[in-house]
């Protein structure tokens, strides 16, 4: 009986040794693996701001870019103001004359009134001749 006893306490000894040498192996896997996330997590915040910092310059060319090109636009727009047509094609200038509308001046209610017959796309498409033409405002 004694000697199953010891051979007990010597099994449960063996039993603990290999339970602590794999608990050590386990931390020591545990730190590895600490440690390549630490360096993951490294390389992955290098990355992330290179990215950002080619990400805001290219949104800084894009904002100059945009910023030159409105200043030509206001720069060019009295040019294209200035060369305007002034006439409007000549089956517009008969349609209106038909319906009683003086083409030198254009009143918005006699306008209408003359359009009237036409479509809504028809109106619109009217209109924004007479726009283009500078005979609206």
């Amino acid at each position: 009986m004694e000697m199953e006893k010891l051979e007990q306490s010597v099994e449960l000894e063996s039993t603990v040794a290999r339970l602590s040498a794999a608990a050590v192996l386990l931390e020591q896997a545990m730190e590895r693996l600490a440690e390549r996330q630490n360096a993951a997590e490294t390389t992955i915040g290098r990355i992330s701001a290179t990215v950002e910092a080619a990400l805001e310059e290219r949104l800084a060319a894009a904002e100059a870019r945009i910023a030159e090109l409105e200043a030509a636009a206001t720069e060019k727009a009295p040019e294209q103001v200035i060369n305007r047509r002034k006439t409007i094609p000549a089956e517009m200038a008969t349609l209106l004359t038909k319906q009683g509308v003086a083409v030198s001046s254009l009143d918005a209610g006699a306008l209408d009134t003359a359009l009237g017959s036409l479509s809504l796309e028809q109106r619109i498409a009217v209109k924004a001749r007479l726009l283009r033409a500078g005979l609206l405002s």
